[in-house]
């Protein structure tokens, strides 16, 4: 029984409500592992975490690219999709750029998705490093 309220709650979680699980979840692995690992590390973790509280997670999930009437193979990889809700971008580099910001909000409007975060773990606290990106509203 507990596992099907599990799976109906998640089911009707918001980007929002994903979005907590999500910060929380980093903010643990940075808290075990600190800074200056390799992103892969952080994206394998980060996912781990998420599997293990009920989520469907994809990792490195390649998406096509359409553009005009011509379909692209693999247009983009999104480090990880959480219910197909969410996009998370990881990165541990010195500083979150405009670029890396603006990387997730085209990852955004090519998906169809609302939401994205972008994690740099390279940070001496993980909150400095989380940004939210949103595509039109929520």
């Amino acid at each position: 029984m507990l596992e099907k309220e599990t799976t109906y709650s998640l089911l009707h979680m918001t980007e929002n409500d994903i979005a907590k699980h999500v910060f929380e979840s980093a903010m643990q692995i940075h808290k075990d592992l600190g800074p200056g690992l390799l992103e892969e590390v952080y994206i394998e973790c980060l996912a781990y975490k998420l599997m293990k509280k009920g989520f469907n997670v994809e990792r490195f999930k390649g998406l096509p690219l359409v553009y005009e009437e011509v379909r692209l193979g693999t247009g983009y990889c999104i480090d990880i999709h959480v219910e197909k809700k969410l996009i998370i971008e990881v990165k541990s580099t010195d500083s979150i750029s405009d670029l890396h910001m603006s990387q997730l909000l085209t990852y955004l409007k090519l998906s169809g998705n609302k939401l994205g975060l972008l994690i740099n773990f390279n940070t001496t606290s993980i909150k400095d490093g989380f940004r939210r990106v949103i595509n039109g509203y929520l």
